[in-house]
């Protein structure tokens, strides 16, 4: 049987999306947009930087979505890459990347990968673990424990709630617009918060930086797209009106709660 190479955004297009009940995340997607992490290229670089892939390391990485960043983790040459992916077409995606032996994406989830223990000398995972449950985000930072050696590290980009001290209240609130605009159960926690999520599975923090939730604002935008996609992406806009009036509303929901909303990266070492 014949195969053909698929862009994600044609294998987006192939099946119907309805724009008003579609997750943020897709109808970015669809309109051409790459990088989907809320601090950017930048700070998915930070925590690359942080986690120090290296050409002797075993990597795994949850959710790699669109495979920006496995092109990145790729370029460093890890002794080995394994992708967890729950959606097979992303799997599709960056299975395009990989390229040689010791190079896997598999469809599975990252709370219970079925991989065996102890394989990775890095694990990370961006902008996921904030749409999970509280529940299920313990349970996917253990399972990066239990992949990784003793002294392996684990990195997380993801959104972050800001200051540390912010009341019940405000957070409710805000978990309430975000799934209102993004139509996704998305719960961030402050910096400290994650920290202890880490801490309670068994990791020594160390490498936090934060960055702004500028995901949507144009200065990031062309920063992590560049001019051409950005252009391209603001043309496939224009002609979705229904695609138009989401990302509109997501980008207000970011910006009335700017002072709020950042993003965090940090790197946990397994101890032991």
């Amino acid at each position: 049987m014949k195969t053909t190479k698929k862009t994600a955004q044609t294998m987006l297009s192939e099946a119907e999306l309805n724009y008003q009940k579609a997750p943020g995340h897709w109808i970015l997607a669809r309109m051409g947009k790459r990088v989907l992490r809320p601090g950017g290229l930048e700070l998915t670089q930070q925590m690359l930087s942080n986690v120090n892939i290296q050409a002797i390391d075993e990597v795994v990485e949850f959710a790699p979505g669109l495979g920006i960043t496995a092109k990145l983790t790729l370029s460093r040459q890890p002794v080995s890459y394994t992708a967890i992916e729950r959606d097979e077409a992303a799997a599709q995606q960056v299975r395009q990347y990989l390229i040689g032996p010791h190079r896997k994406c598999l469809v599975g989830k990252a709370e219970d990968t079925g991989l065996p223990g102890t394989i990775a000398t890095v694990v990370y995972g961006e902008a996921m673990l904030t749409m999970q449950t509280p529940g299920n985000k313990a349970k996917i930072v253990n399972e990066a424990a239990r992949l990784l050696k003793p002294g392996g590290r684990y990195g997380i980009h993801e959104l972050c709630l800001q200051p540390d001290d912010m009341s019940d209240a405000q957070k409710e609130e805000i978990y309430q617009a975000l799934a209102q605009a993004i139509r996704v159960g998305a719960r961030p926690l402050t910096v400290s918060e994650w920290r202890t999520l880490l801490e309670t599975e068994g990791f020594a923090v160390e490498g936090v930086a934060t960055a702004p939730m500028h995901l949507l604002e144009p200065k990031r935008f062309i920063q992590d797209e560049g001019w051409s996609r950005t252009l391209r992406f603001l043309l496939n806009v224009a002609r979705t009106p229904a695609a138009r009036q989401r990302i509109l509303a997501m980008r207000a929901v970011f910006q009335k709660y700017e002072d709020f909303l950042g993003a965090v990266t940090m790197v946990g070492v397994k101890e032991g």
